[in-house]
């Protein structure tokens, strides 16, 4: 039987935030390979000691497999995804990894620039400066998925798994609305039961935290 692992994230955030929150990622990924998991939470404010001792940059999420401690959703997603059907052999076990890291490398950031700008700052000349670089992004993308299901070859990987992730922002924001091969791409990785699993759980956490929280106010 799989050893159940323990995923840290944070213990509340605004409704904005909800269904994007990057342990939404290691949920998918441990429902994809059918392991069990734990949640522990970290306060979203007042960070202590101990998590910047296992993060240090006090983000999440964060992963403890056995004896082992890890943070970065890409490094994370590499370390679940070894000896499962979420990682080739060969030459398209470095295709994948290729993939994964052009998603951290050459979309995410375009991704988090724009989203900063337009949700966090509210800056809607800089959100527009930003949203042209990322359609480009989006455009290159869909250029490169050509007639391929997937980002290497016929099967779905982790590198799917954090691509599709990164894009639900964009996509739920309409920018792809106009590049029909990468709205289908997040559709078909979005409709995987593994997904749909690892959102209830997500949901089913978030609004816990909410409630607790609305309780502690009353």
């Amino acid at each position: 039987m799989p050893t159940k692992v323990t995923i840290t994230t944070l213990d509340w955030v605004p409704e904005f935030a909800h269904g994007y929150v990057r342990d939404i990622r290691i949920r998918w990924a441990l429902e994809e390979i059918g392991r069990p998991y734990d949640v522990d939470t970290v306060p979203v404010q007042e960070k202590t000691p101990e998590h910047f001792s296992r993060q240090p940059f006090g983000q999440v999420p964060m992963l403890k497999d056995g004896d082992l401690s890890l943070f970065e959703s890409g490094a994370i997603l590499l370390h679940l995804s070894e000896d499962t059907a979420l990682m080739p052999v060969g030459d398209d076990r470095a295709r994948t990894v290729q993939w994964l890291i052009a998603g951290l490398n050459s979309v995410e950031p375009y991704m988090m620039q724009w989203a900063i700008a337009k949700f966090f700052d509210e800056d809607e000349a800089a959100a527009a400066r930003f949203e042209k670089s990322l359609r480009e992004r989006l455009s290159m993308l869909q250029d490169a998925l050509a007639e391929r299901d997937w980002l290497v070859d016929r099967d779905f990987t982790v590198a799917d798994l954090f691509m599709a992730d990164i894009l639900r922002i964009p996509a739920a924001n309409g920018m792809l609305d106009d590049l029909p091969k990468l709205a289908a791409y997040v559709e078909r990785a979005t409709a995987r039961p593994a997904f749909g699993r690892a959102m209830t759980d997500h949901m089913a956490h978030w609004h816990a935290a909410d409630a607790k929280k609305a309780a502690a106010s009353a």
